[in-house]
């Protein structure tokens, strides 16, 4: 099976990459079942790269459908040490405008109905989790934007709803008084599961409108929603390219031993069986215990 360095999650157009050599597919069965979709590998500017389509090729799954832990496995077990997530949302604030570019550093979960743990059934982990999205990663992807003559804004809280109706305009105006900037569906679980797979997770924000907290404009049709996201699209294509040439050779942060101090499930108590599905994720942590 090929490795790759650097996984993309997004829609199945972003790996239509100008450069990507090596192209493959992948169909991968993880213990957490099947990802949304086969991974197309490459490699991008000597960098291999592993692209995931979120929502599975010709979007049929909704933001609550998707297998966020088959799909985190899988990449881990490509070994993928940094995600580049690209998202949709919408905006919370007047100064974040559609058609320009968030890099977040923050995150609010509204969702419900997600599985947004890999620990359970006889393990308990609790990461740390202050600083959802990891700042190398972020930083690297904001000054690769700013370069490209991208209009992005640094730092914004996030604020991940359920979905997959938008928000009211009850809701719009709740959500901005909590001091959300941009609202989507799909940062979280992702985010959360990244960093307890050990994995260097930032996400680029594609603004495709102001949700519906304006009184004065009627909310945006779903279909300028996309015809906006289509043009960032190129944008955000270019931002990857030459972010993967930058991606560095070590990771320093705290998102590579995040597991580390996290498990507090007595080893001896943990069953056989947990141990064998989750040992891609700790096994040098629990081996010496084993």
């Amino acid at each position: 099976m090929p490795e790759a360095k650097i996984g993309v999650i997004g829609g199945s157009g972003l790996y239509h990459i100008k450069g990507l050599t090596d192209i493959a597919e992948v169909d991968i069965e993880t213990p957490f079942g099947r990802p949304s979709d086969t991974i197309t590998t490459g490699h991008l500017e000597g960098t291999a790269v592993a692209f995931l389509p979120r929502h599975g090729k010709g979007h049929h799954l909704s933001p609550g459908e998707v297998p966020y832990r088959a799909n985190i496995y899988a990449l881990k077990s490509l070994g993928v040490e940094w995600i580049i997530s690209v998202n949709a949302a919408g905006s919370l604030n007047q100064e974040f405008k559609p058609g320009e570019l968030v890099i977040p550093d923050q995150l609010i979960d509204r969702t419900r109905n997600r599985a947004s743990s890999f620990f359970s059934g006889g393990i308990v982990a609790h990461i740390i989790f202050a600083e959802p999205f990891c700042p190398v990663l972020s930083q690297l992807l904001y000054r690769t934007a700013k370069e490209a003559g991208a209009a992005i804004h640094r730092g914004g809280t996030y604020l991940a709803m359920e979905g997959p109706a938008f928000s009211t305009r009850a809701e719009s105006n709740l959500y901005r008084s909590w001091g959300s900037d941009v609202i989507g569906m799909t940062a979280s679980p992702e985010a959360k599961l990244a960093r307890e797979a050990e994995i260097c997770y930032a996400a680029i924000v594609s603004i495709t409108d102001y949700d519906c907290w304006q009184k004065h404009d009627k909310p945006t049709p779903i279909d300028i929603i996309i015809e906006t996201l289509k043009q960032n699209n190129d944008k955000i294509r270019e931002i990857i390219r030459v972010t993967a040439a930058r991606i560095p050779h070590e990771r320093h942060c705290d998102c590579t031993t995040a597991l580390k101090t996290a498990i507090v499930t007595d080893p001896a108590s943990i069953p056989p069986e947990q141990k064998e599905k989750l040992k891609l994720l700790v096994d040098k942590y629990l081996r010496k215990d084993s």
